[in-house]
């Protein structure tokens, strides 16, 4: 039957949206709110409405009570709570239906048991929401064992963003004409890094978004940009045809790939929208390379303080206190006893050597190459402090340019250096160290000369060190040489990338120490 009282229709319409939380989510962050309101509403009206009869329907507060804090946590809860008791202070005062003490008293019981109700649904809400979380490392666990079966069924069973970047190369080859060509990944900073590139010579790409340039440009708008300007630093003034197209995952930019043509008007419309369907799923493939890459190094460098920490606080505590028992028991020796004096003293020397040892070795796990500092920077101030104790004479030739290589692949060179050097202070006996680094991404070129025993006269656990070595060179598609040194001593040269060179920044030093 249709009614046009007001105070009927209001009544209808709180009772529909309280029913909202029945019809819908009641999870929902708007309807089962709104529901839950109406529903707090509904009750305190009909209480004061029901004057002295009202108490009944207090009991009904506790749904909604319950619902918020089970749902959205104690704070809704308690906010249900005080809108109803400023509800039925307020309407039971105005129209003096609570005046009487024992309604007064009800009202005031049931709040009561309404806020105990609110405070323990909320601590119910956060005890499911814990059980409910998964645990960190068990997460953690879950989503390596899916990387690692992803990554097997892989082609190639790799995930190397180089290899990746080139492919992708490769690829847009086939569909664009172009005289050269990169990928860039994000390295933090403001700069990028290059990943791979093509091309019969070597580009010094413009590598910062903060600049005015195509690379910038796209790298903000998420668009594919064109220019009549070459991408390069040194031949920005040359007029090509210019394409950068972002590699998006999602919403998220994670690189660039830059294209350039000598010939004018070479990337059309048609052409961009090419590439940049090509650019889609290779972008996937590399993010998903960025990101493995990214927790392999993560991993590697806290297992490498780890050890570090290990040794320090175990074996090499441990020997420094046989140490001190060796200086104490030659300190207590009765007169006469030179042969038992002189044992001691060797083998005091053979710890200490032992002490040495393992702090240099301490030393290697702890370097890494700093964001600030480059690989030149970390490979000087190894070789410098492996000289220093060793009593090498170090000659050092530092080139590095502005840009920089991928974390991983600094990483892995620096590696290879420290292996290298440690050969030559261990098992070469030499006594100069020539080392060069040269850095301009993506081509990097690292040197270790010594002037010690060649490479069939040193020991042989130096083989391990060598293969080490060539497994690490493996990883990153570098190559590896390790040859005789005339008129002595041995050479391990690593190259990675392609060796022409174009207007980098660098900065070169040669450092002499040696202890007389």
């Amino acid at each position: 039957m249709a009614t046009k009282d007001l105070r009927t229709l209001v009544w209808v319409g709180l009772l529909t949206i309280a029913a909202l939380p029945a019809t819908l989510r009641p999870t929902h962050p708007v309807y089962g709110r709104a529901g839950r309101a109406a529903e707090t509403i509904v009750t305190v009206l009909g209480a004061v409405a029901l004057a002295d009869e009202g108490w009944t329907l207090l009991p009904y507060l506790l749904a909604p009570v319950m619902g918020a804090a089970l749902y959205r946590g104690a704070a809704e809860a308690f906010l249900l709570v005080a809108m109803a008791g400023i509800g039925l202070f307020g309407l039971g005062s105005f129209t003096g239906n609570f005046s009487r003490s024992d309604n007064l008293l009800a009202a005031v019981q049931w709040l009561a048991i309404s806020t105990a109700t609110a405070a323990f649904g909320g601590a119910l809400h956060r005890a499911l929401a814990t059980r409910n979380r998964p645990q960190p490392y068990a997460e953690a666990t879950r989503l390596l064992t899916q990387l690692r079966t992803v990554a097997r069924h892989l082609p190639g069973g790799t995930l190397d963003p180089g290899g990746i970047a080139s492919h992708m190369l490769d690829e847009v080859r086939e569909a664009a004409g172009l005289d050269r060509a990169a990928v860039f990944g994000a390295s933090g900073g403001g700069r990028l890094v290059v990943l791979a590139q093509f091309g019969v010579e070597r580009v010094d790409w413009e590598t910062s978004v903060d600049s005015e340039s195509a690379v910038a440009d796209a790298w903000a708008t998420q668009q594919p940009q064109t220019s009549s300007r070459s991408l390069s630093r040194s031949r920005s003034r040359e007029e090509v045809s210019a394409l950068v197209v972002p590699l998006m995952a999602g919403v998220r930019t994670i690189g660039l790939m830059a294209l350039e043509n000598d010939k004018p008007g070479a990337y059309p419309a048609q052409v961009v929208a090419r590439v940049a369907e090509l650019a889609g799923p290779a972008a996937l493939r590399l993010e998903a390379a960025l990101l493995f890459d990214e927790v392999r190094t993560l991993a590697t460098s806290e297992e490498r303080q780890r050890l570090a920490r290990e040794i320090h606080d175990g074996v090499a505590q441990e020997l420094v206190m046989v140490g001190y028992g060796i200086d104490n028991a030659l300190a207590q020796l009765p007169p006469g006893s030179e042969g038992a004096e002189n044992d001691l003293k060797e083998l005091r020397t053979e710890v200490t050597r032992v002490i040495t040892e393992l702090r240099l070795s301490l030393f290697e796990l702890r370097s890494e190459v700093e964001r600030h500092g480059g690989l030149a920077a970390a490979i000087s101030d190894y070789a410098r402090t492996i000289g220093s104790s060793a009593g090498l004479r170090v000659h050092l030739s530092l080139d590095e340019s502005t840009s920089r290589l991928p974390a991983a692949i600094e990483g892995e060179l620096l590696r290879i250096a420290q292996e290298a050097i440690t050969n030559a202070r261990k098992h070469a006996r030499a006594e100069n160290l020539w080392v060069t680094c040269e850095v301009d991404p993506p081509y990097a070129r690292i040197e270790v000369s010594d002037d010690g025993a060649g490479i069939g006269d040193g020991p042989a656990d130096g083989s391990y060190g060598l293969a080490i070595m060539a497994e690490r060179a493996e990883r990153i598609r570098g190559d590896l040489t390790i040859a005789p040194r005339d008129p002595r001593g041995t050479t391990v040269v690593m190259v990675l990338g392609t060796a022409v060179r174009h207007g980098s920044v660098s900065a070169s030093e040669g450092v002499g120490i040696k202890d007389e």
